[in-house]
């Protein structure tokens, strides 16, 4: 192989990777958060974990989660795939419908200067 394709594939692999860095992991997009949901064991688990102050009482998704909440709000998902954003789509339409009293503890948890939530109701629908 000459040097030059050597070096055309290791700037393509570098930028590959970088590109992948980019974006968030897509190592939980199938878990069932409509399982999650409708499950009270499981819903309470979660948030437990994403009310709490640490991520101490987490699941490694919760933990991840938790990882991603405050970057996500800044940048409008900007680092989520398709289906990450449908499901954050999914989730938050649920907790509003059956949860409010949760989605509003949730709201004051994480955006509780009303920076974000309210700017994002057109993902919403």
């Amino acid at each position: 192989m000459s040097r030059g394709v050597f070096v055309a594939l290791a700037l393509a692999a570098a930028v590959g990777a970088a590109l992948a860095d980019e974006m968030y992991t897509t190592k939980y997009d199938n878990v069932d958060v409509k399982e999650i949901l409708s499950n009270p064991r499981l819903y309470q688990s979660y948030l437990k974990c994403l009310l709490g102050d640490s991520d101490a009482a987490c699941t490694p998704e919760g933990k991840e989660l938790r990882r991603v909440i405050p970057e996500a709000l800044k940048t409008r998902c900007s680092k989520c795939n398709e289906k990450q954003k449908a499901t954050v789509k999914s989730v938050i339409n649920g907790l509003r419908a059956d949860h409010a009293d949760d989605w509003a503890q949730l709201r004051a948890k994480w955006d509780p200067d009303n920076q974000y939530f309210d700017k994002y109701q057109d993902l919403l629908e």
